[in-house]
């Protein structure tokens, strides 16, 4: 069947434009605000507070001025000249200090009533493998700070008393002043700080059991240049973007582009207009997903080498079907049965990796129970539609047979 010429050059002129719009400058930047503590020259690096709106010199002294001698030594013994004192978040407050031989003192301050407090060091943004200092007061008013290991997204799977923070022989200390908690420990890391990933969390809801934390309340991610002490913020929508993109592309749309073809031949020529349609609006969006993760990557330094490696041979195969479309011969062409194997099973190839990935990136994301239900939910309606679609065939096929005179016979050539 000949493609009208109307309908290739509008599905150039489509993909070309929106090709154009993703990968505009725009695009690349945005969702990412720098955020640099600006430092008095006639005042020790205590003084320093983060550039916003209404936070002055007052605003300095309240959050950075605090006499920590109630901390105890080593930590309440230290000079806050030599500390450098950030606001980083909401009431966060970090206060830090880099020996020569990369031991650090980390002091990390928020307002408190109850539930934990955290502060976290990850390699990617993520919390999926990162370990995290907590600190909080329990019920009868007992102080408990502990390392965990973030090995997943459920509260089973952040362990209590494990974790890759280089903590030295000096026992952390958590302590409550006034409205303030304040968790401070020291670790020896093999080489001097500069650009980490940090994340910092807060519940208002006790440990329980064994120690083991509840959800939290809120959550955020930055980089923090502990060379300069400027905060960069870490946009987590651009990774749920990305998420919703790669599941809207190939969990919903391009699943259901492919059931047409198989469902609807005997509407011919409306399946064929529909199924290019609608692969080409996948595609499109499976392509926004893919540039979406490599801004992902090179911001975040995201290494997840699985989920990375399938996306892109998942977008090989979705670009040679594009290709497919534009090299399609005639029906009654000797290449046309070859052309056919090929279209379908690469296009099964890309649905099945597409799939794989989605499940990947939820599990390496640390994402909640709301995404694994909500893809859950795409493939059980998905396997629906073609549960009642191959009922259906079926019923039509024995109908179709039925209603052929007895006497017929079939041209086995």
């Amino acid at each position: 069947m000949a493609i009208p010429s109307f309908f290739v050059s509008f599905t150039k002129i489509l993909v070309g434009f929106c090709l154009l719009c993703m990968v505009h400058k725009d695009f690349v930047v945005a969702g990412f605000e720098e955020v640099r503590v600006e430092h008095d020259t006639n005042e020790p690096l205590t003084n320093g507070s983060i550039t916003t709106a209404g936070t002055g010199e007052d605003g300095r002294s309240e959050l950075c001025g605090t006499d920590l001698s109630f901390l105890g030594p080593p930590y309440g013994n230290m000079s806050t000249a030599k500390m450098v004192c950030s606001p980083i978040w909401n009431t966060f407050v970090l206060r830090y200090h880099q020996r020569e031989d990369n031991v650090m003192t980390i002091i990390l301050s928020a307002v408190y009533t109850t539930g934990w407090v955290g502060i976290g060091f990850s390699r990617n943004g993520m919390m999926l493998g990162s370990s995290a200092m907590v600190g909080w007061f329990n019920r009868k008013g007992h102080a408990r700070i502990k390392q965990y290991y973030l090995q997943g997204a459920h509260a089973s799977q952040v362990i209590p008393d494990k974790g890759e923070l280089p903590l030295n022989g000096i026992p952390p200390v958590v302590s409550l002043h006034g409205a303030m908690i304040y968790l401070a420990f020291q670790a020896k890391f093999e080489h001097r700080l500069g650009r980490q990933p940090i994340l910092l969390a807060f519940g208002t809801r006790y440990p329980t059991g064994f120690h083991h934390l509840t959800k939290h309340d809120d959550k955020t991610a930055v980089w923090f240049d502990f060379s300069q002490a400027s905060v960069l913020n870490i946009d987590t929508s651009q990774r749920k973007n990305h998420g919703i993109l790669g599941l809207m592309a190939w969990g919903l749309i391009l699943p259901a582009g492919a059931i047409i073809p198989r469902y609807l031949k005997h509407k011919d020529p409306l399946w064929y207009y529909l199924h290019a349609v609608i692969q080409f609006l996948g595609f499109i969006l499976g392509l926004a997903s893919v540039l979406l993760g490599i801004q992902l990557y090179q911001s975040m330094n995201a290494d997840i080498p699985a989920h990375r490696g399938i996306g892109i041979f998942v977008l090989v195969l979705s670009i040679l079907q594009v290709m497919a479309f534009f090299l399609r011969p005639n029906k009654d062409s000797k290449y046309r049965r070859y052309w056919n194997w090929y279209h379908l099973w690469f296009g099964r190839m890309a649905l099945f990796f597409g799939s794989l990935n989605i499940v990947l990136g939820i599990q390496y994301a640390g994402a909640g129970d709301d995404w694994k239900i909500g893809y859950g939910f795409l493939l059980a309606i998905t396997l629906l539609v073609v549960i009642v679609l191959e009922t259906f065939s079926c019923m039509r096929r024995r109908r179709d047979k039925s209603n052929l005179p007895s006497n017929f016979q079939m041209n086995t050539i």
